[in-house]
């Protein structure tokens, strides 16, 4: 997990991905920003631009980048050579106006339709909540919910098994489980 941009979300999201197992990289231009104190989660902290980053940086189709810069120097650089990269989730974080006018500036600078709609723009999924914490665990759930190829709908929604994979019956056990104290 690639995490790019000084925002507090940023040290809320590399604890709730390294809670998931990701190895967390938190990468910022601005060294006065990228303080591995900021985030003891984070198994790398990196001052360097953020695209130069990822364009040296190893990855593969498992690999999340997210952008959290609020700022197009360093946003459409970054998501062009991200939306390039055969990823498991680009997202940026932005109000649906900033992700509009970014769409734009990186069609202008390159990216292609099909690539521009592999972006998870504004980032997240919407459980209403509100501070770095709440943000950082909905942008966790989407990423949870893409790599797994579902769509993130309540599971009361839904009929059938819980899990796609592995159908298991609410049937009773076929003798007693044994009680613990």
């Amino acid at each position: 997990m690639l995490l790019y941009g000084a925002v507090d979300f940023r040290r809320a999201l590399s604890q709730i991905g390294a809670f998931l197992g990701y190895r967390v990289t938190v990468c910022d231009a601005r060294a006065v920003f990228a303080i591995p104190e900021r985030f003891p989660y984070a198994h790398e902290v990196v001052v360097d631009h953020p695209a130069r980053h990822l364009g040296s940086a190893g990855t593969d189709r498992d690999t999340v980048v997210v952008s959290l810069t609020h700022d197009p120097r360093f946003d459409i650089p970054l998501l062009c050579e991200a939306l390039r990269r055969p990823l498991a989730y680009v997202g940026a974080i932005g109000s649906r106006h900033t992700c509009a006018e970014r769409g734009r500036s990186l069609i202008a600078a390159g990216v292609t339709e099909r690539q521009l709609a592999r972006l998870r723009a504004p980032v997240g999924l919407d459980p209403g909540g509100l501070g770095p914490e709440e943000t950082a665990l909905s942008i966790a759930a989407e990423v949870v919910a893409v790599r797994h190829a579902r769509p993130a709908t309540p599971l009361r929604a839904g009929t059938g098994p819980l899990h796609a994979e592995a159908a298991h019956t609410c049937d009773p056990p076929t003798r007693p489980l044994p009680m613990r104290a």
